[in-house]
């Protein structure tokens, strides 16, 4: 019979409560009597026991194996670091030559190989992102998300960017035929324009229109760029919570055409900034918002 296993905290200290009585020339016997535990249990710790006598605990052994039961033979991951060191390519390439060899292995056994032992190596041609710390938006202009929304079928599609503070929710947006790293620095350029603060901090996804290209002419504006983090959808959750908002309230509500939505677009976002009351800034409306905090400032 097996003693379930505990992670107890006194448990060290009890472990090495019962050596140092044994050393004191009580039997492992009586030892175990006296604490309550198996006399195979009191022999094991005596043992594990440090030979430092001042030492006052026995560490809890984790629980975690040693060896997962389908872990890869030894020679197989060997095969996979000779492979990668002699022809330097990639999981693909290796795991191609295994099958060849007839070796019966996943492809992500041997990503994880590579992986685990350090020998995955970045691509020239990838385009790394930055991502410097997200500002707190306890001011208009601190962080602005910005996005774009398409709609209708690949070839026939509408786009409209769209733009929010978080911190008053103030929003702009617009329609556009194309998505383009330019047009969407120009968007920024006609939002600030119409947003009574100055922005400072543009936080954006990773998509084509919000490149490197994109960065470049933010910069050259005088504001910073930011990606949001990869598989963190909650970075751009206000604009996303906007975004559905416009589509609700007033896209979904007007036949879908271009020259429209230029039209209604700019009245919905007068009504969106200036009459209509958001829960999130208890009930007062963008504007409203942004005069309180000039005020305080």
């Amino acid at each position: 019979m097996y003693m379930a296993y505990s992670n107890n905290p006194q448990l060290p200290h009890v472990r090495m409560e019962a050596v140092r009585l044994v050393r004191l020339g009580w039997s492992t016997r009586k030892v175990a009597r006296y604490l309550g535990y198996s006399q195979g249990a009191i022999v094991q710790w005596v043992k594990r026991a440090p030979i430092n006598r001042a030492a006052r605990v026995i560490p809890t052994r984790s629980s975690k194996p040693h060896h997962h039961p389908h872990e890869l033979k030894p020679e197989i991951v060997d095969a996979i670091i000779a492979y990668r060191k002699k022809y330097i390519r990639d999981a693909f390439f290796i795991h191609h030559l295994l099958k060849k060899e007839g070796v019966t292995i996943s492809l992500s056994s041997v990503k994880r190989t590579l992986k685990r032992h350090l020998l995955t190596y970045p691509s020239k041609w990838k385009k790394w992102h930055q991502y410097p710390p997200r500002p707190a938006p306890e001011k208009p202009g601190n962080l602005i998300e910005i996005d774009t929304i398409h709609v209708g079928a690949i070839g026939e599609q509408i786009y409209i960017y769209t733009l929010l503070d978080v911190c008053s929710r103030w929003a702009h947006a617009a329609p556009s035929l194309r998505i383009t790293a330019h047009r969407s620095a120009s968007f920024v350029g006609a939002s600030q324009k119409a947003a009574p603060f100055d922005f400072h901090m543009i936080q954006s996804d990773h998509g084509a229109e919000f490149s490197k290209g994109f960065t470049k002419q933010i910069v050259a504006q005088g504001l910073s760029h930011r990606h949001s983090r990869i598989r963190t959808p909650n970075d751009n959750a206000h604009l996303e919570r906007f975004n559905r908002t416009i589509q609700d309230e007033c896209i979904k509500r007007i036949p879908r055409s271009f020259k429209l939505w230029q039209k209604e677009i700019p009245e919905y976002l007068r009504y969106y900034n200036t009459e209509r009351p958001h829960m999130g800034l208890d009930m007062k409306t963008p504007e409203e918002k942004i005069a309180e905090l000039i005020t305080s400032y």
